[in-house]
C-alpha cells in the first residue's frame, strides 16, 4: 500500500496537508479528466521557465475553454508557498486547473468556478551511470487521441504507451504515428518530447495536433544558437530515427538525455555507437548553466 506524503499542497487557496486535501466526485477534472496542468522544475527552491509555463497553461485553458484567467502573481504567490513548505531543495510543482464542479454531463457547462491545485514532489534526477551511459527505450505505435497538443489531465493514453517500456525496463516509449503523407512519423515519448541529430542538426516533429509542446523546445532552440548547434522541426520518419547519429529526450525531470539503445538496438554509429553523442554532450552542459541563470 502507496502511504500518501505528508507535505503540504495548495487547493482553491489553501494551503493544507496533502494527505487530507480533498475535492468534489463530481469535479470534472475526476469525471472526465476534464482539465490541464504544468508540471515545473524547482532548482535551489527557485522555479525555472516559470512564464513560459505560464503561457502554455494559458493557451491550454482556451483551447479547452475553461475560463480562468492566468494571475501570474497570484500563482506564483501560491506556488512559493507550496515550494517553501517542501523539505526538498530541487523540486517539481505541479498546478492542475480543473473546469470545475457540475452534475455529470459531457456538455461543457458554462459559469463554473475552476479547480485550482498546486503540490510539489521531490526532483529524482536522472541517476548518474545513466547519464553516462546513457537511456534504453522502446518504441510503440501512437494510440492516443489526435489532440497531443493540450496539456490534459486526461493522461491514459500516455500511462498505457509509457507501461510498454515500463515493462521492460526500459526508461521510456518512443512514440509514430502514421499519417495523411504516409509515416510511421516520431511524435514524441510517452512522458516528454524526442529529438534526433542528423549530421551535426539538432531536429524535432513539427509541432502540430499530434506533439505537445514542450517548454524545452523553444530552451532547446535557444540553447543550440548558443551552441551553434544547426536546430530544425520537420516531419521524422521512423527510418531517420532509426539511422540517426543520436537520440536525445527533453522533460522537466529528464532535462535533456540520451538515448543508447532503441528496442535492444545500438544508437549511432562508429565509435560512438550505443553511447552518448557530442551534441548531447553540449546541450546537456548548456542546460545546467541555463538553470543557473534562468529560475523565478
Amino acid at each position: 500500500m502507496t502511504t500518501l506524503p505528508d507535505t503540504l499542497c495548495d487547493l482553491n487557496g489553501e494551503l493544507q496537508p496533502l494527505n487530507q486535501a480533498k475535492v468534489s466526485v463530481l469535479d470534472r477534472g475526476f469525471l472526465f479528466g476534464d482539465g490541464v496542468y504544468e508540471a515545473m522544475p524547482v532548482y535551489g527552491r527557485k522555479l525555472f521557465r516559470f512564464d513560459d509555463h505560464m503561457a502554455r497553461l494559458a493557451r491550454n485553458l482556451d483551447k479547452l475553454r475553461i475560463v480562468f484567467k492566468v494571475d501570474r502573481e497570484d500563482l506564483l504567490a501560491r506556488a512559493r508557498r507550496v515550494i517553501a513548505a517542501h523539505p526538498s531543495e530541487d523540486q517539481v510543482l505541479y498546478l492542475q486547473i480543473t473546469r470545475g464542479v457540475a452534475v455529470r454531463d459531457h456538455v461543457m457547462p458554462t459559469g463554473l468556478t475552476p479547480t485550482v491545485f498546486l503540490m510539489s514532489n521531490a526532483l529524482k534526477p536522472v541517476p548518474a551511470e545513466m547519464r553516462h551511459h546513457g537511456a534504453a527505450c522502446v518504441s510503440a505505435r501512437d494510440l492516443r487521441w489526435e489532440r497531443g497538443d493540450i496539456k490534459s489531465t486526461s493522461l491514459l493514453g500516455n500511462v498505457l504507451a509509457r507501461q510498454v517500456s515500463a515493462d521492460v525496463g526500459a526508461v521510456e516509449t518512443i512514440l509514430f504515428r502514421d499519417g495523411a503523407h504516409g509515416g510511421p512519423w516520431l511524435t514524441e515519448g510517452s512522458t516528454c518530447n524526442a529529438w534526433i541529430v542528423h549530421e551535426g542538426a539538432l531536429l524535432g516533429p513539427v509541432m502540430n495536433e499530434h506533439v505537445l509542446e514542450g517548454v524545452r523546445v523553444n530552451l532547446l532552440r535557444e540553447l543550440c544558437e548558443e551552441e551553434g548547434i544547426a536546430y530544425n522541426l520537420r516531419p521524422i520518419s521512423e527510418a531517420d530515427v532509426r539511422a540517426a547519429d543520436e537520440i536525445l529526450l527533453s522533460s522537466t525531470g529528464k532535462e535533456v538525455l540520451a538515448v543508447t539503445k532503441l528496442d535492444g538496438e545500438p544508437v549511432g554509429h562508429g565509435a560512438l555507437r550505443g553511447k552518448p553523442g557530442p551534441v548531447y554532450g553540449r546541450l546537456f552542459e548548456a542546460y545546467q548553466r541555463a538553470k543557473r541563470g534562468q529560475c523565478t
